[in-house]
């Protein structure tokens, strides 16, 4: 049998995200966790601790921009291809404040050749807080063994 057909593209996408979550020491340490994962899109969320707020008493951006970037990571590594960010920008919109869960999901705009650009949107609740544009690039290497694909 062809294990490769017995994969659908959902089993490969939640299978390479249970590898790369494995060695994903930073988002681990942040208290994220995922929440939602397939082909091409992820959504992870973290809970804002008191150590993530700054001087003005919010979340620090540099927190929301790690779960927008680590929802991007695993988005854009669902195809079970080893993917790094060439490029990300963020934009805040309103604060995050002590104890909100943020929700950050991310969906794959476009992907040719060895580059892919994806879209995050960070939430509490109904409210959006930040849009992030990630911008990939494919480096040698799977997540899977040749058999498991």
């Amino acid at each position: 049998m062809n294990v490769k057909a017995a994969l659908s593209p959902e089993d490969v996408a939640r299978a390479c995200a249970q590898a790369m979550w494995a060695e994903d020491d930073a988002s681990k340490g942040l208290g994220m966790e995922i929440v939602e994962i397939g082909p091409g899109y992820a959504t992870l969320a973290m809970t804002v601790r008191p150590d993530m707020v700054n001087g003005q008493r919010i979340a620090h951006g540099g927190f929301i921009f790690t779960l927008a970037d680590s929802a991007f990571a695993f988005a854009c590594n669902s195809h079970n291809e080893r993917v790094v960010a060439a490029q990300g920008q963020i934009t805040f919109i309103k604060p995050g404040k002590l104890g909100d869960r943020l929700v950050a999901k991310a969906g794959e705009v476009t992907r040719g050749g060895r580059s892919g650009i994806y879209d995050v949107r960070v939430t509490v609740g109904d409210t959006v807080i930040a849009e992030f544009r990630g911008h990939s690039r494919v480096i040698p290497g799977t997540w899977l063994p040749a058999q498991d694909q």
